[in-house]
């Protein structure tokens, strides 16, 4: 397995400094990972540090709580493109999926998918604040708007990835939904369980760690 293709290495830490992203950045040239995973701040430098390597620079967007309102977070989408991203992690509105306003969610994705202009997106629901039910209606709503990825979580939140989450996701996604899961993947063993399952990236800042681990 080339696992290291699964791989979106990252560094979402608030104290990042340049030094941390070009270990990062040559980390994942070295490994050819799939991609680097930043804050928008360092999209622009990642990649020139990652000039002539298939590396993909991905970042996130209303990270890591969601709460930002639609324009916003399409402002954001345009300015890390515009800055040279690749793939775009974007944080759902939470709460107005608790409030039960799926138009709002359903509009927001959307909206988001046609911004990125046929780059990768990855919708990320942090199932640890949601019921069965809400990550069931997640998952449709992707299906529905054929996003790239749908992603457990941020790893900001009270837990990150579940093997009982994907599970779920698995019974109701389609053949076009991908899933990335993030959060708490540390080793060789806890990555490999979840590409069992069908998980196509997996978010980590133990990137090395887990590639180094498949002996």
């Amino acid at each position: 397995m080339n696992l290291n293709k699964y791989i979106d290495h990252t560094n979402l830490k608030a104290y990042a400094t340049k030094k941390d992203i070009e270990k990062l950045c040559d980390e994942a040239k070295r490994y050819k990972f799939a991609s680097v995973c930043i804050h928008p701040y360092y999209v622009s430098y990642a990649k020139k540090l990652l000039i002539n390597s298939d590396v993909k620079v991905g970042t996130v967007i209303g990270f890591p709580l969601g709460g930002n309102t639609t324009l916003i977070k399409k402002e954001e989408v345009e300015d890390a493109i515009r800055n040279g991203a690749d793939e775009i992690d974007m944080v759902i509105n939470i709460a107005a999926l608790k409030n039960q306003d799926y138009d709002y969610v359903y509009e927001e994705i959307k909206t988001i998918k046609e911004v990125a202009n046929n780059k990768i997106v990855k919708i990320i629901i942090e199932t640890c604040y949601l019921t069965k039910e809400e990550i069931i209606r997640m998952t449709e709503m992707c299906n529905e708007i054929e996003v790239d990825f749908i992603k457990t979580s941020t790893g900001f939140g009270t837990e990150g990835a579940k093997l009982e989450d994907i599970d779920i996701i698995n019974n109701y996604r389609n053949s076009l939904l991908q899933m990335k899961a993030s959060g708490g993947i540390k080793d060789y063993d806890t990555a490999y369980a979840f590409i069992n399952k069908g998980v196509m990236r997996i978010g980590t800042s133990n990137g090395v760690k887990i590639v180094e681990g498949d002996k």
